[in-house]
């Protein structure tokens, strides 16, 4: 590496491969040194990223790596949408025309949107190809590890999809600069989630030292953004393929998926619609006296935060409900939450239809009080 460059790595370790993450400042630049132990003996390359990112850092990739293969770009319009069969119909297209073989790679460069779908197309094309994960939001440091891709349906959330483990993960803290307040908010969610499933000490720090969105960006953020991949790491080594204890990843998205869809994927982000997610699973846990979470103060912080912990109020009960069923957790329709009795103990809970029910009926007339 060249003098004065300053790269934190984590190892993700899974049964099927293992592979680096590379986080720090300026890494787009220096992207053909990083990956040249992937790159070696690939054919070409095929850059998928969206029209909010390609125009700010696709150019810097492909001259960074031009010297080493021929490098293709593809721009999918930003938004959910894209994460679609239209989507993935798109990239299928791009990856024939750009003449990819299975000697080829395929890089990720983007939020979560990209790295799913491309993922998925890099674990399809050809019965499985090469790629490498180049997150450019702070959401993306959750879903850019793991091996986890898939696309929408109209019907649900990431319905469709494969595991497929990266080679790499290349994260340019630099791109993070761009992002609006939104989608700071969105990512941070993913590291309070980390925090709550497995690592009481950081969600301790998370509280002490996060209270508004500005905080969220102090140089204490690459300290935060490494501990919480450390926690999916881990638990992706533990369990790959969703068998056990990476279903508790999920901790916030059985309604917060629901969320998504009710608002069309354009009103609330990913990480909003967990928060919601995270402040109503304390609140089930609680009515269903499996803890005491101070519902209150939780949710005063994911307020201060910016996150709308009353969303589900505005959305019919039932129609909410009807949309949990077709959760991937869910088992002959019915509901599976992932909750948690304290910070670091979470647990799979079978909940009554009716329990949530009444619990959003109570947020919808306001009466469902933080205590």
């Amino acid at each position: 590496m060249g003098e004065g460059f300053l790269v934190e790595q984590l190892i993700i370790d899974t049964s099927s491969r293992e592979y680096p993450v590379y986080i720090g400042e300026g890494l787009l630049h220096r992207s053909a040194e990083l990956l040249a132990s992937v790159l070696e003996g690939k054919s070409r390359a095929l850059i998928i990223s969206d029209s909010n990112t390609a125009p700010l850092y696709a150019e810097t990739v492909r001259d960074s790596l031009e010297p080493l293969l021929s490098v293709h770009i593809h721009t999918l319009q930003a938004g959910e949408h894209s994460k679609s069969l239209e989507g993935y119909d798109q990239v299928m297209t791009a990856c024939i025309n750009a003449r990819l073989d299975r000697h080829s790679v395929i890089l990720a460069l983007g939020g979560g949107m990209v790295g799913d779908l491309a993922g998925f197309a890099a674990a399809t094309y050809m019965r499985g190809i090469s790629f490498v994960q180049m997150p450019t939001t702070l959401l993306a440091q959750d879903s850019s590890v793991g091996g986890k891709t898939g696309i929408n349906h109209p019907l649900g959330k990431n319905l469709i999809g494969a595991f497929h483990q990266p080679e790499a993960v290349l994260y340019d803290t630099d791109t993070l600069a761009s992002l609006p307040d939104k989608e700071w908010r969105s990512g941070f969610a993913e590291m309070i989630k980390h925090a709550v499933i497995k690592d009481p000490d950081l969600l301790v720090r998370l509280r002490t030292e996060v209270q508004n969105t500005e905080d969220m960006k102090k140089d204490s953020l690459k300290q935060f953004l490494k501990q919480s991949m450390t926690v999916k790491a881990d638990i992706v080594k533990e369990d790959e393929r969703e068998a056990g204890v990476r279903a508790f990843l999920n901790f916030g998205h059985t309604l917060g998926h629901a969320l998504e869809k009710a608002s069309g994927y354009k009103d609330l982000t990913h990480g909003e619609a967990v928060a919601a997610g995270m402040i109503f699973a304390m609140k089930v846990s609680n009515y269903l006296q499996y803890s005491e979470w101070d519902t209150a103060a939780e949710t005063a912080w994911f307020k201060a935060l910016g996150y709308p912990v009353e969303a589900p109020a505005a959305f019919e009960p039932a129609a909410l409900v009807e949309t949990m069923k077709s959760d991937k957790k869910a088992r002959a329709g019915e509901l599976t939450f992932v909750l948690a009795a304290s910070p670091g103990k979470p647990f799979l809970a079978n909940v009554e239809e009716r329990d949530i029910l009444h619990l959003l009926s109570e947020m919808k007339k306001g009466e469902c009080r933080d205590d």
